[in-house]
């Protein structure tokens, strides 16, 4: 099994892909196209928007130069300064801390994966959840 965050990259590209050959997608469309989860697709859009390759406009995506740095980059700073507090913590504790939505947190979690700041390894005993902790 592939670690975590290559899969995160790996969505990453098939959002870049699709992108590419279809031109700007509704965020639902793009969704559907992926079929990826929720998750899967916002920790994807934050990776790509860390690359600097994809922006967002009416709900709409689209490549080009991000506009999302300020949207993606400062909830990724909020998440980072939580895990450098606590240090590893099951994932579903970080929305509550930070303050913001589980998809602000999944791309914040996309983001600071591009910048290779966190880790993840599989929570026990419970459901498939995810530890994230820094690097």
């Amino acid at each position: 099994m592939r670690n975590m965050v290559e899969r995160f990259g790996l969505n990453a590209g098939k959002i870049w892909e699709t992108l590419n050959k279809h031109g700007p997608l509704t965020q639902t469309r793009l969704m559907k196209e992926v079929n990826l989860k929720d998750e899967e697709f916002f920790t994807a859009i934050g990776w790509l928007a860390r690359e600097n390759k994809v922006r967002e406009e009416n709900s709409t995506f689209m490549l080009g130069e991000t506009n999302l740095t300020s949207r993606i980059g400062e909830t990724a700073g909020k998440v980072w300064s939580v895990l450098e507090s606590v240090g590893e913590i099951d994932m579903e504790y970080v929305p509550k801390l930070t303050g913001v939505s589980e998809e602000e947190f999944f791309a914040a979690v996309g983001w600071l994966a591009r910048e290779g700041k966190i880790k993840t390894k599989k929570a026990k005993p419970r459901k498939p959840r995810l530890k994230l902790g820094l690097k």
